[in-house]
């Protein structure tokens, strides 16, 4: 068995963000297919509810995307209100997948090549 590294998520996949009101979506798309079990496994609603608990989201829920090698994560109640309302820069939320993408994740040092971005 290989030895496991750690890694921000951003090496592993890349995500989209979308808003409606105060709710934000969030997908997480593995840069291969070779990492999205790993990705699947480990990046779960309640890690992702924890990570943004600064931004006290009232539900986080996960979809499963296997066939697209990717999660779709729906927070409520994380934008201030939504576009209309909310005073902060980023009332859309696009910055929220850059956070998320910061979570660490484990996989074997054998899935490196298919790893993207400078290695720590």
């Amino acid at each position: 068995m290989s030895v496991a590294v750690h890694i921000p998520l951003w090496r592993a996949a890349h995500g989209r963000t979308g808003d409606k009101g105060n709710r934000s979506n969030i997908s997480v798309i593995a840069w291969s297919e070779a990492l999205y079990p790993f990705i699947e496994a480990q990046i779960t609603a309640l890690r992702v509810a924890e990570h943004f608990r600064h931004r006290a989201p009232t539900r986080v829920v996960r979809h499963v995307l296997p066939n697209l090698h990717a999660l779709n994560f729906v927070l409520d109640e994380v934008l201030d209100g939504g576009v209309n309302d909310a005073l902060n820069l980023d009332s859309h939320g696009k910055a929220l997948s850059f956070h998320l993408l910061e979570l660490t994740l484990e996989v074997p040092a054998d899935l490196v090549s298919h790893l993207r971005g400078p290695s720590d």
